[in-house]
């Protein structure tokens, strides 16, 4: 199983002076970040898509092994709640598609107040609207999708349920696709201004899901991991400890190997 570890979003001043270079201008940040991990995941994409300005320009600044992941966005998920999505489908696979070569998935966040009562029937039409270029994961936020009729939808598509790690609700480690998608989220207690230093200890849960993902090793081509700045404050360190875990060498920055000396 290929794991691809790393982090959501890329775009944060606070992690100046502590993974990017103090003087680094913000432009050279996704390409300064894809010579340290291999993968990130788009995270901006849920708030406001990107043109195709933009995802030519990731593509072309990140090396050749360099991986996307993007979630959806939040007008089709949070805003029409899945129902009648055709148009801002149709854009985001147009702005994708320059970043094809290097997408892993992109990731449907669900709302909380999604319930599957309300959305699966929803979820069964926007799946037959994929288009078959990409892969696809769903992240569910409320306990009614963790149901084995769920399961067997998103099997039959092959589309990834993904494993989160909120402090309101934890998804079961279930296998729904040929690869697996892990998120660590935490909730939104930690300051932005806060991002560059770890603040909460996430080590006994780290633990607890990289177990998951051995255990699902002989079963899933590639795992995706990736780490929020609200879970333990600060995004690189979680997925360092991570890779660790998962007996990774670690990623090296920097701003580290001069704390190192």
């Amino acid at each position: 199983m290929q794991p691809y570890i790393g982090c959501s979003g890329w775009s944060y001043d606070a992690w100046l002076g502590h993974f990017y270079p103090a003087n680094l201008d913000r432009k050279e940040f996704l390409k300064y970040y894809s010579q340290v991990f291999d993968f990130v995941e788009i995270d901006s994409s849920f708030y406001r898509p990107p043109n195709v300005f933009m995802t030519k320009r990731w593509a072309s600044v990140t090396p050749d092994n360099f991986r996307f992941t993007a979630k959806f966005p939040r007008s089709i998920t949070h805003e029409k709640r899945l129902s009648e999505p055709d148009k801002e489908l149709h854009y985001f696979f147009d702005v994708m598609r320059p970043l094809r070569r290097k997408l892993l998935a992109l990731l449907l966040q669900l709302p909380p107040s999604l319930t599957a009562k309300e959305g699966l029937k929803k979820l069964e039409g926007l799946i037959h609207m994929l288009e078959p270029d990409f892969r696809y994961a769903i992240e569910a936020r409320h306990e009614s999708w963790f149901d084995k009729d769920v399961y067997k939808l998103l099997s039959d598509s092959n589309i990834c349920l993904v494993w989160s790690q909120l402090d309101v609700i934890q998804t079961p480690a279930e296998l729904t696709s040929d690869f697996l998608y892990l998120r660590f989220i935490g909730d939104r207690s930690i300051d932005e201004k806060g991002f560059g230093i770890v603040q909460k200890d996430r080590l006994i849960e780290l633990k607890k899901w990289s177990d998951a993902i051995n255990n699902a090793k002989d079963r899933a081509n590639f795992a995706v991991v990736a780490a929020n700045n609200h879970y333990a404050g600060f995004g690189p360190a979680t997925a360092n400890s991570f890779r660790k875990m998962l007996g990774l060498k670690e990623a090296v920055w920097e701003e580290m190997k001069q704390k190192r000396l």
